[in-house]
């Protein structure tokens, strides 16, 4: 069986495609430097040929969806995000049904559903109503906050050297374990409906930004982390229990100290 990655620009399509590989299937990683753009369709048809499932990693919020300001941080252009996620899904489900892929399987994020139509949110939200209406049979896996996504997290939220986010619950996963689900999902029947994978531990936000920051002694980070319930996260308000998972959730094994721990940071510790 062949399977395509389409890479988000995150860390989870290399680890997503070997795990697809280790369940004995063919796998390409398809990105603009690979030859076929997503955002335009040029080159999907004949990367796609031959596909049975696609895995799609664009939907996660990333410094991508807006413009980094000193003073406000990450500016979301709502319009703009919505309106090119819409093209580039539009694009893609059309390729896959033209060459009859048989199962689509899509990253999202812990909460969707949940969190208020704004900010990089909406156009996830709108990925995923039409993932659903495409006639594609689909998987979409939501995922809770990654362990090496809290960078980018903080920098989105970073004004004047203060790191503003708002005072929420989270519960962080490795990118290797959702990675796993992915792969997992990919060689095995379409679910039809969103399921859920989330990390150990629940801490509040800004613990795990302040950490994060805290270990990274080697570029040294001297960022203050603050919480504040108008901050936004990717342009939309979030509120306190917005990003948790419900009780059918997959819980994942590692936790955040000991991932911190085999990357061989300074010691840091959830309180």
């Amino acid at each position: 069986m062949k399977v395509v990655v389409l890479d988000g620009g995150g860390p989870t399509a290399a680890q997503t495609a070997q795990r697809v590989k280790d369940h004995g299937h063919e796998v390409a990683v398809v990105s603009a430097s690979t030859g076929a753009d997503a955002l335009t369709g040029v080159g999907l048809a004949d990367t796609l040929t031959g596909c049975s499932v696609v895995i799609d990693l664009s939907g996660p919020p990333s410094l991508d969806d807006g413009t980094l300001t000193e003073e406000d941080g990450l500016v979301i252009d709502e319009d703009a995000v919505l309106a090119r996620v819409g093209h580039s899904t539009a694009d893609l489900l059309a390729a896959e049904a033209a060459v009859g892929v048989e199962h689509h399987v899509s990253l999202s994020v812990v909460g969707v559903e949940r969190v208020r139509e704004e900010g990089a949110f909406r156009a996830l939200q709108a990925q995923e109503e039409m993932i659903r209406g495409s006639g594609i049979p689909y998987s979409i896996v939501r995922a809770t906050q990654l362990f090496e996504s809290v960078e980018e997290i903080a920098t989105a939220a970073t004004q004047d050297w203060i790191v503003w986010v708002p005072p929420v619950e989270v519960r962080p996963v490795a990118c290797a374990e959702v990675a796993t689900l992915l792969a997992h999902t990919a060689a095995f029947k379409p679910w039809n409906s969103a399921r859920e994978i989330a990390g150990p531990e629940q801490f509040r936000l800004d613990t795990f930004v302040r950490v994060a920051l805290a270990a990274d002694a080697a570029d040294q980070e001297h960022r203050r982390v603050f919480t504040d319930d108008r901050s936004t996260l990717f342009g939309a308000r979030i509120r306190r229990t917005d990003l948790l998972p419900g009780p059918g959730a997959h819980i994942a094994q590692q936790r955040y100290g000991d991932w911190l721990a085999d990357r061989r940071v300074p010691e840091a510790t959830m309180p």
